[in-house]
């Protein structure tokens, strides 16, 4: 897929010292990479002669034999991948511990190891030169000179520039990956032969993960296999690689045969990263390091060999769920108590509907009143029945705020609305002498529930939670979540208005599981009453259909106005936000993503119809965002313009439909 570059980790079978069969080996696997449309391919540390081949390094038949190995791999290699072969080479000022960088026949350069451990096990010193200061050097081969060097990058253009490392470079203070990344490598590739002791694997990966998050880069990592001496020491094939501090991919250790793992890397999300970190080229400026790139071809590869979850704003494992979830409350609910205590401790004023958002915002204000020991009774709920209001939401609203021990109170927005409408001379109010008759007549003639019917309520409900705030010495917590702010989902000078808005960077998708998270694990800690029951209220709430409730329910009593069908699915739209605001993703390949994600359940054109609406709602409502509520930041996406976006209220977005009538 275009805009990812696609790694190939390669573990062969090894013999100590007999290079022309590890050759043999090494090309069985090389071919099955090239099968798979690798892009690059790592082969581990001395794979042509095998790391545990020690004073045997000092012989001529071994070094000449490594040489006509590689000779051999130069001429019978598959076409297509860049592979990264390990040898020990010899030249006139000593032996280096290299990789040679191969593609269709052509060695293209060759990297020396740059640090080399000593003690314990390791004794590489015995036999290699450090290839540390090894710069701007080439060496002979064949009929002419190859470069040879620390300081060379491999680079295919469309983002896919590489980077080599040999084992202990990824374990010294200042790893030569470092240096390369600023020098704009996006993806490292570690020879690496890494003898395996208890509990090394873990510690590979922490360094890798780490290493790929300060780089801002992918690093793929392929240690040797069973196959290597046994003598005192042994050896599991591990292989993995990380993108950004994200474990994508692992071999599985211990296997003995030749094997190859793929997996495709994120070339744009990882330039979109460093744009986002001006340190990161500070880093570059200060260090200038040079480096001699090496140009070589890279084909997009066929398809998608990686997860894209349909839901990216929440954590793929239940466990990291957990975690995320209790960061997330406590965030919202810590930055809701500061405020609070910087204006003396006022109540707290919330409009509950029933719904998702202020559900979740009113256990936020729960656990905001409990931190600062104030009682729940600080918590003044306010439900505020319309003209769409149904039963069942109103229950729950009114059930969730006697749960959690909050004050209740319910003050109806209909007559109210019905006024305002008839003093406008609105054709729904007109010769209506109740509420009752005025939702007959919406019911019986739809085409009068225009904008200002739906929105008349919602500003009703706002002016009664400020007064209210007023009269009781508190603030309005707001509701509205990021789903909505990106896509302007609110009433201007309404919902859109709250003195704190505890909701602001939470995704619609992540408060689906949040709330379903609270009534799994942790339901006691903000219940004043009986745990199933607040889960059962919870659960309702999850399980109702998404509805701002301005339009009257049917004649049953079922709710007519669902959000879903009217600006498409949240779990899409949460999607298009997270990979074109957050990953910086071009239309094409968010179209892409979305078609691997969510086929077969939504096909092209409608992926390409919701995409249309969120990207003219989320241009056209940027002006709402504009004059948001303080809101605490919560994770990686905020639309505040005072944190992460800043973007102008007349941005057209004109070239960006373009882009999507134009995508393949």
């Amino acid at each position: 897929m275009r805009g990812f570059g696609r790694i190939a980790l390669c573990i062969p079978d090894v013999w100590v010292a007999d290079p022309a069969r590890n050759v043999e080996a090494m090309l069985e696997v090389a071919q099955s990479a090239a099968d798979g449309h690798a892009q690059v391919a790592v082969f581990p540390e001395l794979s042509l002669s095998a790391y545990t081949a020690r004073d045997l390094f000092l012989q001529h038949t071994l070094l000449d034999g490594c040489q006509a190995a590689l000779a051999q791999f130069l001429r019978a290699c598959p076409a297509g991948p860049l592979f990264l072969v390990g040898l020990p080479w010899a030249t006139p000022d000593g032996i280096y511990n290299v990789a040679a960088a191969v593609q269709d026949g052509r060695l293209l350069g060759v990297v020396p190891k740059a640090h080399l451990p000593q003690g314990a096990e390791y004794e590489e010193r015995r036999w290699f030169r450090p290839g540390v200061a090894v710069r701007g050097r080439t060496l002979p081969f064949s009929e002419g000179e190859v470069p040879f060097g620390r300081d060379l990058v491999f680079d295919a253009g469309d983002g896919l520039c590489v980077g080599v490392e040999i084992c202990e470079d990824m374990w010294v203070p200042r790893p030569p990956s470092m240096d390369l990344c600023t020098a704009g490598a996006t993806v490292i590739c570690n020879l690496s032969a890494s003898n395996v002791i208890v509990g090394k694997a873990d510690i590979r990966r922490r360094l890798a993960q780490g290493l790929s998050d300060r780089g801002k880069c992918a690093y793929a990592y392929v240690a040797a296999g069973p196959g290597e001496s046994s003598t005192d020491m042994a050896f599991d094939g591990d292989g993995f690689v990380s993108e950004m501090g994200r474990l994508l991919v692992e071999s599985e250790r211990f296997a003995r045969g030749g094997h190859v793992e793929l997996c495709d890397v994120d070339l744009g999300r990882l330039a979109h990263e460093r744009w986002l970190t001006p340190s990161f080229f500070d880093d570059a400026e200060a260090q200038r390091f040079g480096v001699r790139r090496i140009p070589f071809s890279a084909p997009a590869a066929p398809g998608l060999l990686r997860e894209v979850s349909r839901t990216p704003f929440v954590p793929r494992r239940s466990a990291d769920l957990e975690q995320r979830a209790y960061e997330i409350f406590e965030i919202q609910s810590q930055g809701l108590a500061t405020r609070m205590r910087a204006l003396g401790r006022p109540k707290l004023v919330l409009g509950v509907s029933g719904g998702l958002d202020s559900t979740h915002a009113a256990l936020v204000a729960a656990n905001a009143l409990d931190a600062n020991r104030q009682p729940r009774t600080d918590l003044v709920c306010l439900t505020m029945p319309g003209l769409g209001t149904s039963a069942g939401t109103r229950s729950n609203a009114t059930a969730l705020a006697r749960q959690i021990g909050a004050t209740l109170r319910e003050v109806s927005v209909s007559e109210l609305s019905r006024l305002v409408l008839r003093d406008l001379g609105h054709p729904a109010a007109t010769g209506r002498a109740d509420v009752d008759q005025l939702v007959q007549a919406l019911r019986d003639n739809p085409a009068l529930a225009d904008t200002t019917v739906e929105n008349v309520q919602a500003r009703m409900r706002t002016l009664l939670l400020m007064n209210v705030a007023n009269h009781e010495g508190g603030i309005v917590v707001g509701t509205g979540d990021l789903s909505e702010k990106a896509l302007g989902w609110a009433t201007y000078a309404g919902d859109h208005i709250s003195m704190y808005d505890v909701n602001a960077s939470v995704p619609k998708t992540l408060i689906q599981f949040l709330i379903q998270y609270v009534a799994e694990t942790r339901v006691d800690q903000w219940t004043a009453a009986d745990p199933g029951e607040l889960k059962a209220t919870l659960q309702a709430i999850v399980d109702t259909p998404i509805s701002p409730e301005l339009l009257p329910p049917d004649e049953e009593g079922r709710i007519a106005q669902h959000t879903e069908a009217a600006i498409g699915p949240y779990v899409l739209h949460d999607f298009f936000l997270f990979h074109l605001v957050r990953e910086g993703a071009s239309v094409q390949k968010v179209l892409d993503l979305a078609r691997h994600a969510f086929s077969p359940d939504h096909d092209d054109a409608a992926l390409r119809e919701h995409f249309d609406v969120f990207l003219r709602r989320f241009f056209s409502q940027q002006f709402k965002r504009s004059c948001t509520a303080d809101a605490p930041k919560v994770g990686s996406v905020s639309l505040s313009p005072r944190t992460d976006w800043r973007m102008a209220s007349d941005a057209q977005v004109s070239a960006w439909r373009a882009a999507l009538r134009d995508a393949r």
